[in-house]
């Protein structure tokens, strides 16, 4: 069994209420019908009640169809909504209006309002569109003080990382991020990778440098983004910088890095921007046909996760089971 058919079954046996908000997009239909079958998660789907003629599934007991028109607290939600967002010069008005007829913000809400434990959208909106209302909606975690976007990648017949699986970060969010965000991205996706993958996170931030092989600004960069990575978390596997083959290969690592506890043995790639993360995850998924689910959104108090606007019916699905067990 696999990692992603492993998340499936944790979250079967602890049924979380996910929202999909894209009920105008034919592959979130077919992943409800999917879930539903399967009895992954509860769902609960932003739409009128045409909604539930696509959802070709005999088991709607875990499904809740809402229409904000028809909401019987539509009202508190926009209230809520205007407080969060009148300072930026938004009305009650406005904000009414917002809730009624964007449905990403009416779901991304009903996350906030614990009415839903975490939402999942991005087949029919962009990724800055997704995290801008999670911004919106969403707490970010103080602590962490970053938002980024993570990949679970699982990569078949691979000896590296966790048995072929690994965490990717940032591949969604941040174009340059800094030492302090980037410590950030590592601390959230050592927690990620330790939560889906129940294994012990072995952290590598990545360059063009291993350990001092070459010099430079962005190498700079990064050893400050380890050393304050390790100053958050200092009972973390973190270390850095490496180049990617002395990250995850053995061999590659003992002979460039040594005895190095991280070296050869990583499954949590940190990347140093956004380019190099979102090239990689792509080129990884293709290549190696690898699964790749996300990006998982990392950095809020409360679970929520974007998907490629190429994605399939059963990516879906494994977003809506991993942000179940995130949950």
């Amino acid at each position: 069994m696999g990692i992603l058919e492993k998340i499936r079954d944790r979250a079967s046996k602890n049924l979380k209420r996910i929202v999909l908000p894209e009920s105008n997009d034919e592959r979130p239909m077919e992943a409800a019908r999917l879930i539903l079958d399967n009895k992954i998660s509860k769902l609960i789907v932003i739409g009128d009640d045409s909604v539930r003629k696509k959802i070709k599934s005999k088991n709607t007991s875990l499904l809740e169809v809402i229409d904000p028109k028809n909401y019987k607290d539509i009202e508190r939600i926009a209230a809520e909504y205007y407080e969060l967002r009148k300072l930026k010069g938004m009305t009650l008005e406005e904000a009414h209006k917002t809730v009624l007829t964007d449905y990403l913000t009416f779901g991304a809400m009903l996350v906030k309002e614990e009415i839903a434990d975490g939402f999942v959208a991005g087949a029919s909106h962009t990724t800055p569109s997704v995290i801008r209302v999670a911004l919106r909606c969403l707490a970010v975690d103080r602590e962490i003080g970053v938002v980024s976007g993570a990949f679970l990648m699982e990569v078949p017949n691979c000896p590296y990382g966790e048995n072929g699986v690994f965490i990717f970060a940032d591949c969604g969010v941040n174009p340059q991020p800094n030492s302090r965000q980037l410590a950030g991205i590592a601390v959230s996706s050592a927690a990620l990778f330790q939560k889906l993958v129940g294994k012990r996170p072995a952290v590598a931030f990545l360059s063009y440098s291993s350990k001092g092989s070459a010099e430079g600004e962005l190498v700079d960069k990064i050893r400050e983004a380890v050393t304050m990575a390790k100053e958050i978390a200092p009972e973390m596997l973190i270390d850095g910088e490496f180049q990617a083959d002395s990250a995850i290969v053995p061999e590659v690592a003992k002979i460039k890095c040594g005895d190095n506890p991280v070296a050869g043995r990583a499954n949590v790639l940190i990347f140093p921007n956004l380019d190099s993360g979102n090239i990689s995850y792509k080129l990884t998924q293709r290549l190696a046909n690898a699964r790749a689910i996300g990006p998982l959104l990392q950095g809020f108090r409360k679970p929520a996760s974007d998907l490629s606007r190429g994605c399939s019916a059963e990516d879906i699905v494994d977003a809506v089971a991993v942000t179940a067990v995130m949950a």
